[in-house]
């Protein structure tokens, strides 16, 4: 599946109504699990009060340095994407904001290592996508503060769906493959868990393969998914509060932290 094309249609549609960015991202909130996961770690390690340098590796839409730079107040973040265009829409959104300690640049993460340390360093989705992903993971090695967390989400090797995705050099990882890579590039892993598990794969089937089924036959379904939504979220948002809590052995989804 090329998602990227899907994106391409979701950004032009942020830029023709800037109001529409703050619901695309509580939709996201809503929809997407990854989300819940990675903002729970953000706050287990960050509290709102400590003055955070963040690093947003492949920021793509910039929803993680928004919700950095909504609760953190003496937050810098730092975005940095190969795409230039979803950003740019970002930075003309944060300085309308008054958000001036955001930055952002386009780079190759393979080749760039950023001035200065950070205390979190963030990269969803976006390892599976690169060839050289140990020498990223170096790369982040260097831009890391002592004490501070490197965040990691990635499908699993047990996720067949990844194997489809065009976009993807790698389908996934094992427990065993990602932690080798991160101890090889000096990182101490702090945590490993599998997310997407039993209770994750029906919210997934529920709430996010039905409805892109159903637009996969023709866009003008798309109102046909207030009223599925409006019958099916509350189920999934229980599938999800149960995936979270659940302590999976295995799912389709990895959250590494690590140090």
């Amino acid at each position: 599946m090329k998602y990227d094309v899907i994106k391409d249609k979701l950004a032009f549609l942020i830029d023709l109504v800037p109001s529409v960015r703050v619901l695309f991202y509580k939709l996201l909130h809503m929809l997407f699990l990854r989300e819940w996961y990675i903002q729970a770690k953000i706050k287990k390690y960050f509290p709102p009060s400590f003055p955070i340098r963040f690093y947003d590796a492949g920021a793509g839409f910039g929803q993680y340095s928004y919700f950095i730079l909504k609760h953190w107040n003496q937050a810098r973040v730092l975005a940095v994407d190969l795409k230039t265009d979803y950003m740019d829409s970002f930075k003309v959104y944060a300085e309308d904001r008054g958000w001036e300690q955001f930055k952002c640049r386009q780079a190759d993460l393979q080749d760039y290592v950023p001035k200065g340390k950070y205390d979190l360093i963030l990269a969803v989705d976006i390892l599976e996508h690169i060839e050289d992903d140990v020498q990223v993971m170096k790369n982040f090695r260097e831009a890391l503060s002592t004490g501070g967390k490197l965040i990691i989400s990635s499908p699993s090797n047990l996720d067949k769906a990844a194997e489809f995705t065009e976009e993807h050099v790698r389908a996934g990882y094992s427990k065993a493959d990602i932690i080798s890579k991160l101890e090889s590039a000096g990182f101490k892993i702090v945590s490993f868990e599998y997310s997407y598990g039993f209770w994750g794969h029906l919210y997934w089937l529920l709430a996010l393969k039905t409805p892109m089924n159903i637009l996969k036959k023709s866009m003008l379904l798309f109102p046909l998914l207030i009223p599925y939504y409006l019958v099916t979220y509350p189920l999934s948002h229980v599938f999800m509060h149960l995936d979270m809590k659940a302590g999976n052995t295995k799912g389709t989804g990895i959250i590494v932290v690590a140090e």
